[in-house]
């Protein structure tokens, strides 16, 4: 398989695969996205042996950040920079959208940079060994983990929170003020990610404390983005508005519920509480201030960055580490009052 091989079969120029495997700017984004996808399609795994006898092996970790209007991310991204910094390497950036392939932008940073290791900031939690395969340096998945992937979890590295158990003991928190007409609001329950594994802590809560699941308190918004999570809201109280809790998986989910609530005429949390789980700074500020789970961001970060640096200096093995969230009480949770 030679580098013609996949101009051919994309129907373009030599020049064209070239520039795209080694990130230039100067490519039409759908042009970028077709001869990524014939890369991967063809298992195409560039010679780059010519070109390491005169290129120096660097000391550069990449990052690919994947959605980065994220407010969360961002902060992570924060603490990732300070750690690469202090530990004397360099670190080089690509952003992504959310819908994007982290893997393929991942795998065109390491050719182009030559990267000694990656960390993936936000990515889906279903990878498979063929999808990662030009993943040739040690890679932590950060903020993520790999629980629907088919990887061997000894050639990885992840950094999260255990998203299942934190939502349980979300709706917990709910269920011992009084609540048992507890919704949930997430992107879907069926997605292989964050939304998934939160929705089964949900569910989980509620039988243990002898709730049955109600499918009409279930919001699928089918994203996270707010004016999707607005619109979900509206049409959960449409059809339930007796509920007297709502649990949103993420904090924006909540900010952008919250305001749907108050279009609604609910007062929140006298009509009806809301948590969620990030802890993101802008939850100071709502009002009433949100109630939520915070993610140890900075901590997230360093963790990421010391297990990688350990990979690649032979310290220590791929590990995975789960870190717990603390709470911050705001004034969106109360006892239900009807």
């Amino acid at each position: 398989m030679t580098i013609k091989d996949v101009a051919e079969y994309c129907g373009v120029s030599i020049s064209t695969v070239s520039r795209v495997m080694n990130g230039h700017p100067d490519v039409r984004e759908n042009v970028r996205a077709k001869v990524m996808a014939a890369i991967q399609e063809l298992h195409y795994v560039p010679n780059n042996s010519a070109r390491d006898l005169v290129r120096p092996q660097t000391d550069t970790i990449g990052v690919v950040l994947r959605g980065a209007e994220n407010p969360f991310l961002m902060s992570v991204l924060r603490s990732i920079e300070q750690a690469v910094a202090a530990a004397d390497y360099t670190m080089v950036l690509q952003q992504i959208g959310t819908d994007d392939d982290e893997v393929a932008a991942g795998a065109s940073l390491i050719r182009s940079k030559r990267l000694r290791g990656l960390i993936l900031l936000g990515g889906s939690f279903d990878y498979t060994p063929e999808r990662t395969a030009a993943l040739d340096v040690p890679f932590v998945c950060c903020s993520f983990t790999g629980s629907f992937s088919s990887l061997d979890k000894s050639q990885y590295s992840s950094v999260s929170i255990d998203d299942y158990a934190e939502a349980y003991r979300a709706v917990q928190l709910l269920i011992c003020q009084g609540h048992r007409r507890i919704a949930v609001l997430l992107g879907s329950v069926q997605d292989h990610s964050i939304s998934e594994l939160r929705y089964r802590g949900y569910c989980d809560a509620l039988r243990a404390a002898g709730i049955e699941l109600d499918p009409e308190l279930v919001a699928e918004s089918g994203s996270f983005e707010m004016a999707d999570v607005y619109t979900a809201t509206q049409h959960l109280l449409e059809r339930r508005s007796d509920i007297t809790a709502l649990f949103t998986i993420s904090d924006l989910m909540g900010i952008a519920s919250i305001k749907a609530l108050h279009s609604a005429g609910r007062r929140v949390p006298e009509d009806c509480s809301v948590i969620s789980i990030d802890g993101i700074e802008m939850t100071r500020y709502t009002v009433p201030t949100l109630t939520t789970l915070v993610q140890p961001r900075r901590q997230m970060g360093a963790e990421a960055v010391r297990i990688l640096l350990d990979v690649l200096e032979e310290r220590g093995p791929h590990t995975h580490i789960r870190l717990e969230t603390a709470l911050r009480e705001g004034e969106t949770v109360g006892a239900p009052n009807h």
